[in-house]
């Protein structure tokens, strides 16, 4: 049985995993090809904290295509947490219990992994998919210090857009989308009411206060660290960011206090606030959730501090990585490979309508994901996410100026920005002491 690859080429079972692991793996691949002892399949483990209902049932039609062509093969999908995988892999690492295919974690995770010692190069998998059918500059967050690749991504996700809803607008006499804070602030303030918070900003003790707080830092301008990775948040930016952040506390549910990444998302969605800050699984969602409002739905990139400050855009890049010392490696890297089959990725993104987007040319520019009736509704908001997610960027790649970031995974993982916002914001303490804290927390963590 063959299967068509993205390139336009076919590819045999047995080619395909000569493709993906060269000479040295073509031992493996041959006792793969004829086959395992009988009652004794492989099985792979593919771990994805992605996995909503309509994204599970795409993974398990993959799955299935997958093991009629290779029948000695088990693919099992074992979904992860978003705020709990760091965790989880630790735990995973220590007792040798690994996941054979890792996918839809940041960027910033397989660098560090990879940093560590604990991934596979992925350059195999890339080669196997086609590099020329990437856009350009796709696999470059992925780029090591050794010359390889600790991942490559399975979609790009322009996470934290501004949604919004044009009746809502309309009604509050405002004739266009806030481009600075200081018009978002007072839209939130006139949309506000009945019932309505103005937006669903997060201020718990998370990864999305943390990665989402990040980012306003550098839309007031800001950077994290200097692009020689010296600690910088300790300047005017992130107090303006802290200041705004604050004061918009008012326009925020109660429940924000605890809002992580689910929580925002259904807030805007269930109609509870105006504006909403999330990626494009806002389209889907209010589509099947809240189809009364779905047609006034639509999304701008996140307003800066001023108009003389450039938009920035949280991609983390999801990826897709091996853990390194798994069994049935060349399967694995077959496996990763197979993901980006045209047939099988199309689906899979179209769980999730403009949420994960392609990050291959082909598929971009393939009429079968074109087709997606929420694409074609809301095509201008897509390609805006594209367009938003293809310059976006993320701690461990603030700026095209900075080094990787090997750390960033562990300072998303401690919390300590999520903990600069409930101490400033929340508490009432002084922003200064606060910052200073934060500034010897990140030192310390990435000399650890």
């Amino acid at each position: 049985m063959t299967q068509t690859h993205p390139a336009g080429r076919a590819l045999s079972r047995r080619g395909l995993l000569k493709t993906v692991g060269g000479a040295a793996l073509a031992a493996g691949a041959a006792s793969f090809a004829s086959g395992a002892r009988a009652g004794d399949p492989i099985t792979l483990r593919w771990w994805s904290p992605q996995a909503s209902p309509d994204q599970l049932k795409m993974y398990q039609a993959q799955i299935a295509t997958f093991e009629a062509a290779h029948p000695d093969v088990k693919v099992l999908f074992e979904a992860t947490s978003d705020e709990g995988y760091p965790a989880q892999f630790a735990a995973a690492f220590s007792s040798k219990q690994l996941p054979n295919i890792v996918t839809h974690l940041p960027s910033f995770a397989a660098q560090n992994y990879y940093g560590q010692g604990l991934l596979e190069p992925m350059d195999d998998v890339i080669n196997a998919i086609g590099p020329a059918n990437y856009f350009p500059g796709a696999n470059d967050v992925y780029k090591t210090a050794d010359g390889h690749y600790c991942g490559t991504p399975i979609g790009n996700t322009a996470a934290d857009m501004l949604w919004l809803r044009r009746d809502l607008l309309q009604k509050a006499g405002i004739d266009k989308a806030p481009e600075t804070w200081d018009e978002l602030r007072t839209a939130c303030q006139k949309m506000q009411g009945g019932g309505i918070y103005g937006a669903p900003l997060p201020y718990g003790l998370n990864s999305m206060t943390s990665l989402i707080f990040i980012g306003f830092i550098h839309r007031a301008g800001g950077d994290v660290f200097s692009p020689d990775l010296a600690v910088a948040i300790d300047g005017k930016p992130t107090y303006d960011a802290i200041e705004f952040y604050k004061s918009m506390r008012e326009f925020c549910p109660p429940g924000a206090t605890g809002y992580s990444w689910g929580e925002s998302l259904t807030a805007f969605v269930s109609g509870a606030t105006a504006t909403g800050i999330y990626a494009g699984r806002v389209l889907a969602n209010v589509t099947k959730q809240n189809p009364e409002i779905a047609d006034q739905v639509t999304c701008v990139t996140y307003p800066t501090i001023s108009k003389d400050v450039a938009s920035w855009t949280f991609n983390d890049f999801p990826s897709v990585f091996i853990p390194k010392g798994v069994a049935n490696l060349p399967e694995s890297k077959a496996f990763a490979a197979f993901l980006f089959e045209p047939k099988g990725y199309i689906p899979q993104l179209h769980a999730a309508p403009g949420h994960v987007l392609p990050v291959l040319k082909t598929i971009a520019e393939d009429p079968a994901y074109l087709a997606d009736p929420i694409i074609q509704k809301h095509k201008a908001d897509v390609e805006l996410m594209a367009k938003a997610a293809a310059g976006g960027k993320n701690l461990g790649y603030e700026t095209e100026k900075h080094k990787p970031n090997l750390k960033a995974n562990e300072i998303i993982a401690s919390n300590v920005i999520a903990e600069l916002v409930q101490r400033a914001v929340l508490n009432g303490e002084d922003p200064k002491q606060v910052v200073g804290d934060t500034a010897k927390k990140l030192e310390g963590l990435m000399k650890g």
